[in-house]
């Protein structure tokens, strides 16, 4: 059973940690933006630290998370921001306690390691969404999505893609994040199932020719074969070759999966975008794909 952290209410409390790359601007903003939700917001050392690129030391950073996860008045632990980092300090965390009163970890990019760790280690439900560093840029459908994902309210998404979609419905657990993080943790405690799952991957920053890489790895390790959906978000800020490549990142997820009989969809809103809707890791939805238009609800 996959355990599903409590919704929160108003007047609850939630910590804000920077377990990855430091920040270069204030928050402040985001965590107005926070308590306007009702929420009393509590900031970890490492939101205002600093280490090289990152936002402390390794031990640092784990011991701020760490001070979080242990402490059972805090409902849920929000990312900062992502960048690179959060690999170094996975295998520092001891989440004994958190186990016992599970809450919700919100992040994504960098964060995808501790949101597919949550759901492969501790089958624990998590949230990828804005974090307060990308706050003043989100779309407001965004930020709403965030704030229903953690209050529980009814969340579904309607939106139509520019690229052909493979048609189909399914219904299934949903798993996924940034491809580059996935492929990153592959083979070890943190990797998540993908048998029997509808995944969702968006990446950013990338050459051409290594999204066709990491993907034909996922097509190599059977991991395409027994999904039940494919949601395909933002592949955006992709470096061109010199030499051009031949196929967007589309094209090679399109025609990787071509052979495979479920629904896939294109151009979903997520990823490192401003229109970066929330997707509850762990949680059951469905999934309506037609040509162009997509349906997700979640169950």
């Amino acid at each position: 059973m996959i355990k599903q952290p409590s919704y929160l209410k108003k007047g609850d409390k939630i910590a804000i940690v920077c377990p990855a790359k430091k920040l270069p601007k204030s928050i402040d903003g985001a965590i107005e933006t926070l308590k306007s939700w009702g929420l009393e917001v509590v900031i970890g050392s490492t939101v205002n630290g600093s280490y090289h690129q990152f936002s402390g030391t390794d031990e640092e950073r784990a011991a701020d998370l760490q001070q979080f996860l242990d402490d059972k008045s805090i409902r849920a632990i929000i990312a900062a921001r992502g960048g690179y980092g959060t690999i170094r300090i996975i295998d520092l965390l001891d989440f004994t306690i958190f186990n016992e009163e599970p809450k919700w970890l919100v992040g994504f990019s960098d964060i995808t390691i501790l949101l597919s760790h949550a759901l492969a280690d501790l089958k624990t439900q998590s949230i990828h969404a804005q974090m307060p560093y990308t706050f003043d840029t989100s779309t407001a459908e965004a930020l709403e999505s965030l704030r229903k994902s953690l209050f529980g309210e009814e969340l579904s998404y309607s939106y139509s893609s520019e690229f052909n979609n493979k048609v189909g419905k399914a219904e299934g657990i949903l798993i996924g994040g940034n491809l580059s993080l996935l492929i990153a943790i592959e083979g070890s405690v943190s990797e998540m199932n993908y048998d029997d799952k509808i995944l969702f991957l968006e990446d950013v920053g990338e050459h051409e020719y290594s999204i066709d890489r990491m993907m034909r790895l996922l097509k190599r390790k059977s991991k395409l074969d027994k999904l039940k959906g494919l949601i395909v978000g933002a592949f955006n800020e992709i470096s061109e070759e010199s030499i051009p490549f031949g196929q967007t990142p589309e094209e090679v997820i399109s025609e990787l999966v071509k052979e495979f009989d479920y629904p896939v969809c294109f151009n979903f809103p997520t990823g490192h975008i401003d229109d970066n809707r929330a997707m509850v890791v762990g949680k059951t939805i469905s999934l309506s794909v037609a040509k162009n238009d997509v349906q997700l609800n979640y169950l």
